[in-house]
């Protein structure tokens, strides 16, 4: 932990886009019950996007347009501070990620503390473990090979290699399974990760027909459009600081905006928009949105300077990005380990449950008996209170811890 002066030149907006995709990605990852939530509030079933699906695409973009302000330092410093800078974040951000899969390491069985195996096989003979990929996992690799295909191939160099990851990407999965290519069942990219990462590393959290499925939706193939975003987002970046504050790149932002939204349409008839297997026409549609968003930002706060209440909420998220993130998901999982009584269940087993369960099911959910969605978002929103107490007071001691 450091204390640095934040950078002065950098756009207000874009720390704002940075910070909202952080309070949202806390909004739709903490329910009270992930049985009541509201539709808008979930990721689409297979193809499709909801407003959901933007939270992740957005933050990659959003890692995109900081490299922007960052990629010249690594320019001038030679290939050596280039390459110490990349692999150096990439590993930590990889490794944090990890950590998070595992951590706290132990998990109750009965009334005892276990140690959580690397890998195991369960009393049905599946392949269980510590799954290697995720949420970090994919920005860790989606940063590195953006950096490098930019620090390599420059501004139109980077262009051409997303047009042929984006491309080859479809093709790939055509293929791999020409019959059946976009499919849950029929996507190459799960016989790969499976080959790879192993079963019980990988995300056993889809269930189809009462079934949980080996299919991890941050696997390895499906990064390959996460790169690009990250690209997409270097590129808005560039385009922002060399334009600077004006009309004229607004509207450029706006047009180009509305041409990706309409060729991500387009490309979807063929090539559906899917999160999961993060398909090309998704990469293409949720950038267009992204740009139209963060030019409405640029334009009310930098042109207009409309700095209120909620953009300042936001801002402090944007300050401490990861940090805020990782707490998130580490926070819950430490205070699973805390154990409150709640009952007996109808077979005389004592139930037991974590301290935000308890604050669930004791303060949120009483309130709105009638629709228990209300009472898991209030749940919800409590946390993102809860997490910009903390973000606004680091921000306060300017505190802002990097990766």
């Amino acid at each position: 932990m450091q204390k640095i002066p934040l950078n002065k030149e950098r756009f207000y907006s874009l720390d704002v886009f940075r910070g909202a995709t952080v309070c949202l990605m806390i909004l739709v990852n903490n329910p009270g019950s992930w049985s009541n939530i509201y539709g808008p509030l979930e990721h689409a079933a297979w193809h499709g996007v909801t407003p959901t699906d933007l939270v992740f695409p957005f933050f990659l973009f959003a890692v995109g347009n900081a490299m922007a302000f960052v990629m010249p330092r690594l320019q001038s410093g030679g290939t050596s501070v280039f390459w110490k800078k990349v692999i150096k974040r990439t590993l930590l951000i990889f490794l944090i990620g990890i950590f998070l899969n595992w951590m706290p390491f132990v998990k109750w069985d009965n009334n005892s503390l276990i140690f959580k195996p690397w890998s195991y096989m369960d009393a049905a003979g599946n392949a269980q473990g510590i799954r290697i990929m995720g949420v970090l996992q994919r920005i860790a690799l989606a940063y590195f090979f953006a950096s490098v295909i930019i620090y390599y191939l420059k501004i139109r160099g980077a262009f051409v290699a997303s047009c042929v990851l984006l491309l080859g990407y479809w093709a790939l999965c055509v293929a791999g399974n020409p019959a059946d290519p976009f499919s849950i069942y029929g996507w190459f990219g799960t016989d790969i990760d499976r080959a790879v990462l192993g079963d019980a590393h990988m995300y056993h959290g889809e269930w189809r027909n009462g079934r949980p499925l080996v299919f991890d939706p941050e696997g390895l193939m499906s990064t390959f459009g996460a790169i690009v975003q990250v690209i997409f987002g270097y590129f808005v970046g560039d385009y922002i600081i060399k334009k600077g504050k004006n009309a004229e790149m607004i509207n450029g932002l706006f047009v180009a905006g509305a041409v990706f939204l309409f060729a991500g349409y387009a490309w979807d008839m063929v090539f559906p928009i899917n999160k999961k297997i993060w398909s090309s026409s998704y990469v293409v549609y949720t950038t267009g949105m992204a740009m139209l968003i963060l030019a409405v930002m640029v334009y009310l706060i930098e042109i207009k300077k409309h700095k209120g209440w909620l953009s300042k909420f936001f801002d402090v998220f944007g300050k401490n990005p990861l940090f805020i993130f990782v707490l998130s998901g580490f926070l819950p999982r430490l205070l699973g380990l805390i154990r409150i009584p709640a009952g007996i269940n109808e077979n005389g087993k004592q139930l037991y449950v974590s301290p935000f369960t308890w604050f669930y099911e004791h303060v949120c959910k009483p309130l709105f008996p009638e629709n228990l969605n209300n009472g898991s978002l209030l749940y919800a929103l409590c946390m993102i209170t809860f997490y910009w107490l903390i973000v606004y007071w680091m921000d306060k001691k300017k505190i802002y811890i990097k990766v």
